[in-house]
Protein backbone atom coordinates (compact mmCIF):
# COMPACT_ATOMS: atom_id res chain seq x y z
CA UNK A 1 0.00 0.00 0.00
CA UNK A 2 1.41 3.33 -1.05
CA UNK A 3 1.50 6.36 1.59
CA UNK A 4 -1.20 8.03 -0.59
CA UNK A 5 -3.94 5.69 -0.14
CA UNK A 6 -3.04 5.28 3.83
CA UNK A 7 -3.50 9.02 4.11
CA UNK A 8 -6.98 8.82 2.21
CA UNK A 9 -8.35 6.21 4.28
CA UNK A 10 -6.97 7.98 7.35
CA UNK A 11 -8.81 11.09 6.13
CA UNK A 12 -11.88 8.77 5.78
CA UNK A 13 -11.99 7.57 8.96
CA UNK A 14 -11.06 11.09 10.83
CA UNK A 15 -14.23 12.49 8.76
CA UNK A 16 -16.88 9.62 9.77
CA UNK A 17 -15.35 10.12 13.67
CA UNK A 18 -15.95 13.62 13.35
CA UNK A 19 -19.63 13.60 11.65
CA UNK A 20 -20.72 10.86 14.47
CA UNK A 21 -19.42 13.22 17.07
CA UNK A 22 -21.90 16.10 15.54
CA UNK A 23 -24.24 13.92 15.51
CA UNK A 24 -24.08 12.74 19.35
CA UNK A 25 -23.84 16.60 20.20
CA UNK A 26 -27.03 17.19 18.31
CA UNK A 27 -28.54 14.22 19.97
CA UNK A 28 -27.91 15.36 23.66
CA UNK A 29 -28.34 19.00 23.08
CA UNK A 30 -31.89 17.99 22.14
CA UNK A 31 -31.72 19.88 18.58
CA UNK A 32 -32.10 17.27 16.42
CA UNK A 33 -35.12 16.43 17.24
CA UNK A 34 -38.43 18.77 16.72
CA UNK A 35 -38.08 21.09 14.14
CA UNK A 36 -40.46 23.26 15.51
CA UNK A 37 -44.10 24.35 14.15
CA UNK A 38 -44.64 20.38 13.95
CA UNK A 39 -48.29 19.48 15.93
CA UNK A 40 -49.91 21.74 17.57
CA UNK A 41 -49.21 24.62 20.56
CA UNK A 42 -51.04 24.34 23.92
CA UNK A 43 -49.81 26.03 26.96
CA UNK A 44 -50.32 25.78 30.76
CA UNK A 45 -49.66 28.05 34.08
CA UNK A 46 -47.25 27.46 36.60
CA UNK A 47 -46.03 29.12 39.73
CA UNK A 48 -42.83 27.76 39.79
CA UNK A 49 -41.00 26.42 36.77
CA UNK A 50 -37.24 25.75 38.64
CA UNK A 51 -34.73 24.73 35.83
CA UNK A 52 -37.83 23.95 33.25
CA UNK A 53 -35.71 25.14 29.70
CA UNK A 54 -37.15 25.67 26.29
CA UNK A 55 -36.87 22.46 24.09
CA UNK A 56 -37.37 20.46 27.34
CA UNK A 57 -39.53 17.36 26.68
CA UNK A 58 -43.12 17.21 26.82
CA UNK A 59 -44.29 13.12 28.11
CA UNK A 60 -46.87 11.53 28.94
CA UNK A 61 -47.01 7.78 31.05
CA UNK A 62 -42.94 8.18 29.66
CA UNK A 63 -43.38 8.49 26.27
CA UNK A 64 -42.30 12.09 25.01
CA UNK A 65 -45.17 13.20 23.14
CA UNK A 66 -43.95 17.08 22.23
CA UNK A 67 -41.33 19.48 24.01
CA UNK A 68 -41.46 22.86 25.42
CA UNK A 69 -41.69 25.72 22.78
CA UNK A 70 -41.68 29.25 25.01
CA UNK A 71 -41.24 30.25 28.34
CA UNK A 72 -43.28 33.67 29.30
CA UNK A 73 -43.55 35.53 32.75
CA UNK A 74 -47.33 36.78 33.28
CA UNK A 75 -46.82 39.93 34.86
CA UNK A 76 -50.45 40.31 35.68
CA UNK A 77 -51.18 36.75 37.07
CA UNK A 78 -47.24 36.78 38.66
CA UNK A 79 -46.73 33.16 36.89
CA UNK A 80 -45.10 31.40 34.38
CA UNK A 81 -46.53 30.34 31.05
CA UNK A 82 -45.25 27.49 29.39
CA UNK A 83 -45.56 26.67 25.44
CA UNK A 84 -45.99 23.38 24.63
CA UNK A 85 -45.71 21.67 20.92
CA UNK A 86 -47.44 18.48 21.31
CA UNK A 87 -46.96 15.64 17.96
CA UNK A 88 -49.72 15.77 15.55
CA UNK A 89 -50.23 11.97 16.50
CA UNK A 90 -51.00 12.61 20.28
CA UNK A 91 -54.13 14.73 19.45
CA UNK A 92 -56.54 13.35 21.96
CA UNK A 93 -55.78 14.82 25.84
CA UNK A 94 -58.63 15.52 27.04
CA UNK A 95 -59.77 18.98 28.72
CA UNK A 96 -58.77 18.09 32.28
CA UNK A 97 -55.40 16.58 31.53
CA UNK A 98 -53.11 17.81 34.30
CA UNK A 99 -49.63 18.99 34.15
CA UNK A 100 -46.11 18.25 36.37
CA UNK A 101 -42.58 19.80 36.33
CA UNK A 102 -40.67 16.61 36.63
CA UNK A 103 -37.08 15.63 37.48
CA UNK A 104 -35.86 12.75 35.59
CA UNK A 105 -33.87 11.13 38.06
CA UNK A 106 -32.11 12.66 41.44
CA UNK A 107 -30.04 15.23 39.35
CA UNK A 108 -31.65 15.40 35.73
CA UNK A 109 -33.13 17.52 33.61
CA UNK A 110 -36.37 18.77 34.18
CA UNK A 111 -39.65 17.99 32.10
CA UNK A 112 -43.61 18.59 31.64
CA UNK A 113 -45.30 15.57 32.72
CA UNK A 114 -49.14 15.52 31.06
CA UNK A 115 -51.55 13.26 32.82
CA UNK A 116 -54.37 12.52 31.04
CA UNK A 117 -58.03 12.98 31.97
CA UNK A 118 -61.38 11.49 31.95
CA UNK A 119 -63.15 14.45 30.01
CA UNK A 120 -64.54 13.82 26.45
CA UNK A 121 -63.71 17.01 24.59
CA UNK A 122 -60.12 17.49 23.52
CA UNK A 123 -57.31 20.30 23.85
CA UNK A 124 -57.14 22.06 20.31
CA UNK A 125 -54.22 23.98 19.11
CA UNK A 126 -54.02 27.03 21.70
CA UNK A 127 -55.35 25.21 24.87
CA UNK A 128 -54.91 25.92 28.00
CA UNK A 129 -54.45 23.15 30.59
CA UNK A 130 -55.83 24.66 34.01
CA UNK A 131 -54.58 21.95 36.29
CA UNK A 132 -51.07 22.52 37.25
CA UNK A 133 -48.02 21.18 40.01
CA UNK A 134 -45.28 23.43 40.04
CA UNK A 135 -41.89 21.99 39.91
CA UNK A 136 -40.30 20.84 43.50
CA UNK A 137 -37.30 23.07 44.45
CA UNK A 138 -35.28 21.29 46.45
CA UNK A 139 -33.96 24.25 48.77
CA UNK A 140 -37.81 24.89 49.08
CA UNK A 141 -37.77 21.66 50.83
CA UNK A 142 -34.46 21.53 52.79
CA UNK A 143 -35.60 24.83 54.44
CA UNK A 144 -39.05 23.15 55.25
CA UNK A 145 -37.98 20.45 56.56
CA UNK A 146 -35.01 22.54 59.02
CA UNK A 147 -37.89 24.79 59.95
CA UNK A 148 -39.90 22.12 60.74
CA UNK A 149 -36.92 20.71 62.77
CA UNK A 150 -36.57 23.86 64.82
CA UNK A 151 -40.26 24.21 65.63
CA UNK A 152 -40.09 20.82 67.28
CA UNK A 153 -36.59 22.02 69.56
CA UNK A 154 -38.40 24.63 70.95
Amino acid sequence: MNTRTIEIAVGLFVAAGMAALFMLAMKVSNLATYGGGEGYVISARFDNIGGLKVRSPVSASGVRVGQVVAIEYDSEGYEARVAMAIDPQYDKFPVDTAASILTSGLLGEQFVGLQPGAEEEFLIAGGEIELTQSALVLEQIIGQFLYSMSDDES
